[in-house]
């Protein structure tokens, strides 16, 4: 069985568990405990390679999110402010596309190389990568995302739209 279809079977058999047990499902899945360094280590859209430990010092909100997801795309703008925003400050945004299909990642990933100023990107990886390795669980409803402090560890998490607070959070955090 290949590494992709090991993942896919995963990530489909969480899906399938959360349609039947509901929101108590997703709250259920598997991520790590506040306080614990998560792992994340793959190759960024670029090619890059890419290890989450390698940014600590630096507070690090990783989201998991979908071109597929009108929530997703809709907070993209508020993600890209906030990367500016923080410019300067010991902050990362690194995104995790959940796509079926990499190429739908990549196109997305042109059209934002093409039409967004360079202060406002950020890291994308891609789930389906033979190389990609995370201990985060299945995200659960898109978008998903997770607050680190600067030692790594997990602080908070979030599933839907990202609240304000997530960003007093960071700040409170540098």
């Amino acid at each position: 069985m290949s590494l992709f279809h090991a993942r896919f079977t995963t990530h489909f058999k969480a899906w399938l568990i959360a349609a039947a047990l509901g929101p108590l499902a997703l709250m259920a899945q598997s991520v790590p405990a506040p306080g614990t360094p998560p792992v994340l280590r793959g190759s960024t859209l670029e090619g890059k390679a890419f290890d989450l430990q390698a940014l600590r010092g630096k507070v690090v909100m990783v989201v998991f999110w979908s071109t597929d997801c009108a929530v997703c795309r809709d907070k993209m703008p508020e993600l890209r402010a906030n990367v500016k925003g923080w410019a300067g400050q010991p902050f990362e945004l690194v995104g995790v596309s959940t796509d079926r299909l990499r190429s739908n990642a990549v196109n997305y990933q042109q059209l934002v190389n093409a039409t967004v100023p360079t202060s406002q990107r950020f890291t994308t990886l891609w789930t389906g990568e033979p190389q990609y390795r995370d201990s985060f669980g299945a995200p659960g409803q898109l978008p998903a995302a997770f607050l680190l402090d600067k030692s790594g560890a997990l602080v908070e998490q979030y599933h839907g739209r990202i609240p304000p607070e997530a960003w007093d959070r960071i700040a409170d955090l540098l």
